[in-house]
């Protein structure tokens, strides 16, 4: 599909170029915080920090970084349909996957530290979040994948198949931000280099979204 002026004067190639610098920056920074200042990590230590770290290790560069990536494929693969397709289901299926394992990982912290489980927004939020995401991706693989799905059927529902995965992937974002400010104030971080990373990591992830969202609004130059 050839460029057209949709009123902006700008395409999604550019933006969608700045979201993959600002992925590359955020797994960047995150790491250099878990790596760093927290520890590591582990599946199984004695410091139990390492355990929690494969949380916010997953739920952001595999749940919302391959999330965001997942839903610009459209505007940033210039390939047949099918091939965009396929890679969307995949990369959204790496998303699920990550987030189920970053929640195993955090409820595993917690239960090894004998803390109460889900007493906070950001865990409310973040439990709604992946049951909506994988609800999601079974309409979408039975819908859009599954060889014996209805083609009306498929054009009936591809409308709220977008608006629900922009969506649920603004709730992930918010809950990631609120995971941010959470262990912010529950390490007691003030000004230190700490905080600069965790608040940069926060900052870019907003704007890793709002790249995402103009990505789907601007038209492509293909």
């Amino acid at each position: 599909m050839a460029y057209k002026n949709s009123g902006y004067g700008l395409s999604s190639a550019p933006v969608s170029v700045l979201a993959h610098l600002l992925a590359l920056a955020i797994t960047s920074l995150l790491l250099a915080w878990l790596l760093h200042f927290r520890g590591g990590l582990s599946f199984d230590s004695i410091n139990k920090q390492k355990i929690f770290n494969l949380h916010p290790l997953f739920m952001v560069i595999g749940f919302i970084l391959m999330g965001g990536e997942a839903i610009m494929v459209y505007k940033t693969m210039a390939v047949k349909k099918e091939a965009q397709k396929a890679t969307h289901w995949v990369l959204h299926l790496v998303a699920l996957i990550s987030g189920i394992i970053g929640i195993y990982a955090v409820f595993k912290f917690h239960n090894e530290l004998h803390i109460p489980n889900v007493y906070t927004l950001h865990s409310w939020m973040g439990l709604v979040t992946i049951s909506l995401f994988g609800l999601q991706w079974i309409l979408g693989f039975f819908s859009f994948v599954f060889p014996g799905s209805n083609g009306s059927s498929r054009t009936g529902f591809l409308p709220w198949h977008a608006l629900l995965g922009a969506i649920i992937f603004l709730m992930a974002v918010c809950t990631a931000e609120m995971g941010i400010a959470e262990k912010f104030i529950f390490t007691g971080l003030k000004r230190a280099q700490e905080a600069l990373v965790l608040n940069f990591t926060g900052l870019l992830i907003f704007l890793f979204a709002v790249c995402v969202g103009l990505a789907v609004i601007l038209p492509s130059s293909f």
